[in-house]
C-alpha cells in the first residue's frame, strides 16, 4: 500500500472525497523551457494515470472530520512538482483556511519537475508560504509520508506538518535513490529511520491509517472556543488568516494518585519521590485522559521516549489537552527541544497545556553537552515564558534543578503530597558544600524541599 496510487490511498483513509476544482492556466509548448517532449511525457502520464497532474486536492470526510487532502500521484512523472502543481497547492491550501479545515498530505514524490527547472523548484517557496499562513491560521497539518518521499516535497509538505505519519517500509528522505551517495546506508533512507532520529512520530499500518488520522484530527482540530486570541507585537495577520482561537479554560490539575500525607522530613520528601512503588507519568495520563496520542522526536535528529512523554489528549468532559510530561529519568536535550515543539504546537492551536515534572534533573553526561544542553533548555524556558495558552503544571515526584524548572509554569505550578522541588539534589548539596555523607538528610530539612514548604515560600499554588 506504500506504493498505492492517489485513488487507492483516498478510498482508504476518507469516508467522502470532493476534489476541488483545477486552477486554469495556459501552458506553452512543451513548458515554460520548452523541454523537447514535455507535452507528449504529460499525455502519456495522463492516459496512464487518468490524472491531469502529479497531485489530486479535494475537501473529505476522515474518520468524522472534514479536512483538505491532499494525494500525489506517483505514477505522474513520479508525483514531481511542477507549475501546475503548485497551482493546485496553492487553491487546496487558500480553500483550507477559507473555511477554517485541517490540511492533510498524502506525500509520495521524487522531487521538483526537471522539464521546469529552476520554476518547478520554486513552487518550494509557494508551499512553504501557504504552509506559513496555514499554520499561522491555527490550522493544523497533519503529513502522511507514503514511498517515495524524497526531495522538495518531504522537505515542505511532510517534514514542515505538525504531525508526521509514515506508512511501513516507505523510503523517506531528502536525497531519492538515484542521487545518494553509493556508500550511503539504505536503511537511513526509510520511515522507521526516520521515526527513529525524530523527523517523523510514527510508523502507522495501512489498516490502521483512518483511525489514526481520525484521532489526530479530532485532538488537534477542536475548537477551543469562538475567541480570537490577538497577534503579538501589534502586527496584523495575513488578509486570509485567522488567529487562531484562546482556550475557555486552562486544564485541571490532575488528581495526586500516590500518597495523600505530608512528609514528616526533607529526606522523606525524597525518599517517596525516588520510591519504585511511586506512580509516574503514564499512570497520570491514563487517568487524565480517555484517549491520547504522543509525538515523538525534536525534529532535528533526537528523541527521549525514555525521559519525556508528550502529545495530546481529550478528558472524559471533552476538553483537549497537551501534554508534555517527565518520566521520572534524566531528561536529555531531544526530549527538551520535543517540548518545546509540543508547546508551541499546542500554542498556536490554543489548546492548553498541562506539564507533569518527575526528574531527577537534566541529563549531565558528555553527550547531553554536545547535543546541547543548555541551549535546549534555554528554549524550553522561553517557550513557557511566551505562551499565549495556559499551562498548567503538576510535580508528581522528583523536581531536579533547572532541568525541571524549565518545565514548571511560573504562577500555575501545584505539587502532589509525594513529591519535592529542589535547587539541587541534597546528595549534591552536601557534596558542594563539603558536608559528609551523614549530613545529607539535614541538608535536605536545610534545603525546605517538601511540598507544604514550597507552598510556604509561595514556590508553588498549594
Amino acid at each position: 500500500m506504500t506504493r498505492a496510487s492517489a485513488r487507492e490511498i483516498i478510498a482508504l483513509v476518507t469516508d467522502t472525497f470532493t476534489e476541488l476544482p483545477h486552477p486554469a492556466k495556459e501552458s506553452a509548448p512543451d513548458g515554460p523551457l520548452g523541454w523537447q517532449g514535455y507535452d507528449a511525457s504529460l499525455a502519456r502520464a495522463a492516459e496512464r494515470t487518468g490524472e491531469s497532474e502529479s497531485v489530486v486536492c479535494g475537501t473529505a470526510d476522515v474518520d468524522g472530520t472534514q479536512v483538505v487532502l491532499i494525494a500525489f500521484e506517483f505514477g505522474f512523472l513520479g508525483g514531481s512538482l511542477g507549475e501546475r502543481t503548485g497551482d493546485r497547492l496553492e487553491s487546496a491550501y487558500r480553500h483550507a483556511r477559507a473555511h477554517r479545515l485541517p490540511v492533510v498530505p498524502l506525500v509520495a514524490t521524487g522531487g521538483s519537475r526537471m522539464q521546469e527547472g529552476m520554476l518547478a523548484l520554486t513552487q518550494l517557496q509557494r508551499v512553504a508560504r501557504e504552509s506559513a499562513l496555514t499554520r499561522a491560521a491555527g490550522l493544523p497539518q497533519i503529513a502522511v509520508l507514503r514511498d517515495p518521499t524524497t526531495g522538495g516535497g518531504w522537505a515542505t509538505l511532510g517534514a514542515g506538518a505538525d504531525v508526521i505519519l509514515a506508512l511501513p517500509g516507505a523510503q523517506v528522505g531528502f536525497a531519492g535513490s538515484r542521487v545518494r551517495p553509493p556508500d550511503a546506508d539504505p536503511a537511513a533512507y526509510t520511515a522507521e529511520a526516520q521515526v527513529a532520529a525524530g523527523a517523523a512520530d510514527a510508523v502507522v499500518r495501512p489498516e490502521e491509517l483512518r483511525e489514526t488520522l481520525g484521532l489526530w484530527l479530532r485532538l488537534l482540530g477542536t475548537p477551543a472556543s469562538g475567541e480570537v486570541r490577538p497577534t503579538g507585537g501589534g502586527e496584523q495577520p495575513p488578509a486570509d488568516v485567522t488567529p487562531p482561537p484562546v482556550p475557555p479554560r486552562p486544564a485541571p490539575v490532575p488528581t495526586p494518585l500516590g500518597a495523600t500525607d505530608l512528609p514528616a522530613t526533607g529526606w522523606d520528601a525524597v525518599r517517596r519521590a525516588r520510591s519504585p512503588q511511586h506512580p509516574r507519568a503514564r499512570a497520570y495520563l491514563d487517568a487524565y485522559f480517555t484517549h491520547r496520542a504522543e509525538i515523538s522526536g525534536d525534529r532535528c535528529g533526537g528523541t527521549d521516549a525514555e525521559g519525556i512523554v508528550c502529545g495530546f489528549g481529550v478528558r472524559a468532559d471533552g476538553q483537549v489537552v497537551a501534554f508534555a510530561a517527565q518520566t521520572g529519568a534524566a531528561t536529555r536535550p531531544a526530549g527538551y527541544r520535543t517540548a518545546v515543539r509540543l508547546i508551541r504546537l499546542a500554542d498556536r492551536l490554543g489548546v492548553p497545556v498541562l506539564t507533569l515534572v518527575d526528574t531527577p534533573g537534566a541529563a549531565n553526561d558528555a553527550e547531553a553537552e554536545r547535543q546541547g544542553a543548555g541551549a535546549a533548555i534555554a528554549e524550553l524556558f522561553g517557550a513557557v515564558a511566551e505562551a499565549r495558552t495556559p499551562i498548567t503544571t503538576l510535580v508528581i515526584g522528583e523536581g531536579g534543578s533547572g532541568g525541571a524548572l524549565a518545565l514548571a509554569a511560573p504562577g500555575r505550578t501545584w505539587a502532589t503530597p509525594d513529591s519535592y522541588f529542589s535547587v539541587i539534589a541534597p546528595e549534591l548539596a552536601a557534596a558542594i558544600l563539603k558536608r559528609p555523607s551523614a549530613e545529607v538528610e539535614a541538608t535536605a530539612d536545610q534545603l525546605r524541599i517538601r511540598p507544604q514548604d514550597l507552598a510556604e515560600l509561595g514556590v508553588i499554588r498549594t
